[in-house]
């Protein structure tokens, strides 16, 4: 399959190259494009046969739902059969933002898109393109992220370029998103609402809005959780570079020094090592490249270059790969909950 490759702008999409983006959507085909979180690859989500093409074009289980991609509120009342009081207050605050709330789905929506589940997965993407896309197109949208599956999600359309060239029908290429994680998932089928997915919109957040305590699945952190996935990304190894990826906790001092231990070792080994640091840290590490991911303080750059990076790390051929863990205030959890799925768990924990 040849795959188109356009350029749009992202405030001001081009009308004939969303036209025909949105004509192939709802004729059944494939379509990456940007959204604010990361890129996502889009078709028609009440087509089981388009669900079926998406999980073909990634490579991803069945049984990981879809998130449906809306551009009116009155869409999530269609795709749902039950929804909350709370639902309207989250989308009254988040949406159009990255924050994705699982509802009990309608008949309409069918079982090839929630991955088996009668619940559903619904967002409304903070993105021009995004938006003028559903609305052009007169579909709802299932969109997961547009790599292949278990790879770093795509930040630009390069990323999508490289994965699913040739497998999808179409990219739109609006440049860098711009936080670069995926969106918070919050469960609303509970009596108490849980965060399934952390990201740029944190659990306080949620609780300041719905006036009441959101609770956190412990699965989020669990290296063992083998229950049937609810939520995207809850299940499977995501995220990853192809060399073998460690993270290292503890004191600044203690990390620098394991880190620099573990590096003089693949030297004499002949193993390619890359460091993953910050602007106030690289330059104290041995490695045979040290990656900045940015300021320690500025979390939302951390956030927005770490799939970039582990995209560097494979096209720099890196067999080991080192990360500092980023525990920052606000998006920490969010940022090393990606990290900890990327490096399968594998944590190195130091102290002075």
């Amino acid at each position: 399959m040849e795959t188109k490759y356009i350029t749009v702008d992202a405030g001001q999409p081009d009308e004939e190259a969303m036209q025909i983006a949105a004509d192939l959507i709802a004729a059944g085909e494939l379509v990456a494009f940007p959204t604010e979180t990361v890129y996502g690859l889009g078709g028609n989500a009440l087509d089981p046969t388009a669900s079926a093409r998406i999980y073909a074009a990634k490579g991803r289980p069945s049984d990981n739902p879809l998130i449906v991609h809306i551009a009116e509120y009155s869409d999530l009342l269609r795709v749902g059969k039950q929804v909350p009081e709370d639902a309207k207050k989250l989308a009254d605050a988040f949406w159009p933002g990255p924050l994705t709330m699982i509802v009990q789905k309608s008949d309409e929506v069918p079982y090839a898109t929630t991955g088996g589940l009668d619940t559903v997965a619904v967002r409304m993407p903070n993105h021009a393109v995004a938006l003028e896309l559903i609305k052009r197109s007169g579909c709802l949208i299932a969109a997961p992220s547009a790599n292949t599956s278990g790879r770093p999600s795509p930040t630009e359309g390069a990323h999508v370029r490289e994965d699913l060239s040739g497998k999808i029908a179409m990219i739109l290429d609006a440049g860098p998103v711009g936080i670069g994680i995926e969106s918070t998932i919050i469960d609303l089928t509970e009596d108490t609402p849980m965060v399934l997915r952390p990201g740029y919109i944190t659990p306080a957040m949620l609780s300041k809005v719905l006036g009441k305590e959101v609770i956190i699945d412990p699965g989020i952190i669990a290296a063992d959780d083998t229950r049937k996935p609810k939520a995207p990304g809850m299940k499977y190894k995501h995220y990853a570079p192809k060399g073998n990826l460690v993270l290292v906790e503890g004191a600044t001092e203690a990390v620098i020094a394991e880190i620099n231990r573990r590096t003089s070792r693949n030297r004499i080994e002949g193993k390619r090592t890359i460091v993953i640091a910050t602007e106030e840290t690289k330059s104290r590490y041995e490695a045979d490249t040290v990656l900045s991911i940015g300021e320690r303080e500025d979390e939302e750059s951390i956030a927005r270059h770490l799939y970039g990076i582990l995209r560097t790390c494979d096209s720099l051929n890196a067999q080991e790969i080192y990360s500092e863990s980023f525990a920052t205030p606000k998006m920490g959890q969010a940022i090393m909950n990606r990290l900890l799925k990327a490096a399968g768990h594998e944590v190195i924990r130091v102290s002075e």
